[in-house]
């Protein structure tokens, strides 16, 4: 039986992922949400279509870490600052949206014979929006730093506290349907106690004991281990939060990512650990499409429609008249309403936990794949079209948004370097440029230099540049200039091509320990490259071309054919692009 099982679940995997793949690449090309790709690749692989069918009770079991490690995730990037400084508007706001959504649900389900019960549940799964589609259309129209971007986000990290309170009271409310409102108020009581004794644990004790390990496993300066660790963090924290504290792994998983996000090692686990969140992630939202019977949409096509109706219509207009009332402009109001207009992960999860509870039937479920497919679909397009008329609104009547856009440093893009490394060369260049009125940023994988450098006031990242996350937080996105300082430095093809799609006017400096790397760096984007072997044999050629009474105009032309014949075409990349 072993063969078979293990078989099946390498399969159950294969067949998931390649499917999602396949989908998630064709939908990324439509410029849509890999979710909905992710979502058809379900239904692709699962038991309601032809063709190969994975096994969903293996994939649920996979789902569950995918769920975990979500949920990890928004712990990890949840950050209260943020939240204060829209709560004026975010936490009253999402708090009546969620409600609109949930009384609106409850009533139309009740046409449909659906118990208050289901109803209710079926209401709070719509009400919360998906945070992977909120940021991915905001980022895309270039709004997730104004003051659009900051409302929405702040609106969604209270949805997100809001479902995480549920999922841990759900089975304090609806788990006995027999022990009366007595035994509920009761059991809502153990569980708030329960909740409050996990989070004063996790977060006096872990934000000792965490930081601590983290520090001790950076040491070793192994990837794999610290990686290993935040896993473990993540995946131990949950499941002892269900054994010990008898509440959801969900809420332990959110708990643990709060603890490192807290520490300064967030932006490392987010970059290096995290990854794997994404792999298992794309699993869960494979194993929810597999949950999608087409048919049953035939069955109550007024069901799909109602619910689409709550999330396009119902959710936006609640959002719209309360950012209205709080004297935000229209066209703030009017892109805030539109991005939440659509549901995703949080739904999906508290779908699986109503039906697993006994609330909400197998047709709830469908109900919220279909009604996600389209909304997330939809989503993008709506966003482009309210901003279209917003512009044209704006253009009619003029009017600033309050506290104006989010700005970034207030230094002028041409006075903003990021340098990678803080080796002899990287501490000489940092120190030159701040010399010479340029702001650098230094990014660096160790952690006491990264500390003195903040001590010092010199802006410090401490994470790997190799991934977009890194260099997003050391702002290469509005920097004039990256110097890659470490010759050697492993990745240092990927650090320029990122940093090429986050910044296509950035100037990229790169240092190579070897002539023969000089071409591979210039294709991945870097502009200039600067070869310890080639400046040798620079310096070598002119010494004894001086000794031997060379003219300056004699020694110029021989270094330019030294250059030419030892470090390639050395123009910059805007020039070779030309042609000139």
């Amino acid at each position: 039986m072993r063969p078979v099982h293990g078989i099946d679940l390498i399969l159950t995997i294969t067949g998931g992922l390649a499917a999602a793949l396949v989908l998630g690449y064709i939908t990324h090309r439509l410029r849509l949400s890999p979710i909905v790709g992710y979502l058809l690749a379900g239904i692709a692989v699962g038991p309601h279509t032809p063709g190969f069918v994975a096994n969903r009770v293996m994939a649920q079991q996979l789902a569950e870490i995918g769920v975990i490690l979500l949920m990890f995730g928004v712990g990890l990037h949840f950050q209260l600052k943020e939240l204060m400084a829209v709560r004026r508007v975010a936490i009253p706001g999402a708090i009546f949206q969620s409600l609109v959504a949930t009384l609106l649900a409850a009533g139309v389900t009740r046409l449909f014979g659906w118990s208050w019960s289901s109803g209710i549940v079926f209401g709070l799964a719509l009400a919360v929006a998906s945070t992977v589609v909120l940021v991915r259309v905001l980022t895309d129209r270039r709004d997730l730093h104004t003051t659009t971007g900051h409302l929405a986000v702040g609106w969604l990290v209270v949805e997100d506290l809001f479902t995480v309170l549920v999922l841990v009271l759900l089975p304090a409310v609806f788990g006995d349907e027999s022990i009366g409102p007595l035994g509920v108020g009761l059991s809502v009581g153990e569980a708030l106690l329960k909740i409050g004794a996990l989070v004063a644990f996790t977060l006096l004790a872990g934000a000792r004991l965490v930081p601590w390990l983290l520090e001790r496993v950076s040491a070793t300066r192994s990837r794999e281990l610290f990686t290993l660790t935040v896993l473990v963090l993540a995946l131990g924290i949950a499941v002892g939060s269900a054994v010990l504290f008898g509440v959801s792994m969900a809420l332990g998983a959110f708990l643990a990512g709060m603890v490192v996000g807290r520490s300064e090692f967030s932006l490392r686990a987010a970059s290096e650990a995290l990854p794997m969140r994404d792999a298992f992630a794309v699993l869960f939202f494979v194993s929810v499409g597999m949950l999608f019977d087409p048919r049953q949409l035939w069955e109550s096509p007024g069901l799909v429609l109602a619910t689409l109706g709550i999330v396009v219509v119902g959710k936006p207009l609640a959002a719209l008249g309360l950012v209205l009332l709080m004297k935000y402009p229209l066209r703030v109001a009017l892109l805030v309403a539109v991005a939440l207009a659509q549901i995703g992960e949080f739904s999906f999860i508290l779908a699986a936990f109503g039906q697993e509870l006994g609330v909400l039937s197998a047709e709830a479920t469908n109900v919220i794949v279909a009604a996600a497919l389209v909304s997330i679909t939809l989503n993008p397009l709506l966003y482009r079209a309210a901003g279209s008329l917003a512009d044209r609104a704006a253009r009619r009547r003029p009017a600033a948004e309050p506290g104006g856009p989010a700005t970034g440093p207030s230094e002028t893009p041409a006075h903003r370097a990021v340098i990678v490394g803080y080796g002899p060369v990287g501490r000489t260049v940092t120190r030159l440029l701040t010399e010479n009125g340029v702001s650098p940023t230094v990014i660096e994988l160790n952690l006491e230099t990264v500390r003195r450098l903040r001590a010092e006031g010199v802006p410090a990242i401490y994470g790997d540049a190799r991934h977009r996350e890194t260099l997003e937080s050391a702002g290469v996105g509005d920097a004039a200039s990256l110097v890659l300082s470490s010759a050697g430095m492993a990745g240092s093809e990927e650090v320029a091509r990122l940093a090429r799609e986050l910044n296509p006017a950035l100037r990229i400096l790169a240092r190579s320990a070897y002539v023969h790397e000089l071409s591979t760096l210039r294709r991945a984007g870097a502009d200039a490259v600067f070869s310890g072997e080639g400046e040798i044999a620079l310096a070598l050629t002119e010494a004894i071309l001086r000794d031997l009474g060379a003219t300056p105009e004699q020694i110029d032309r021989e270094r330019e054919r030294v250059h030419a014949d030892l470090l390639g075409d050395a123009r910059p990349l805007a020039e070779r692009r030309l042609g000139a």
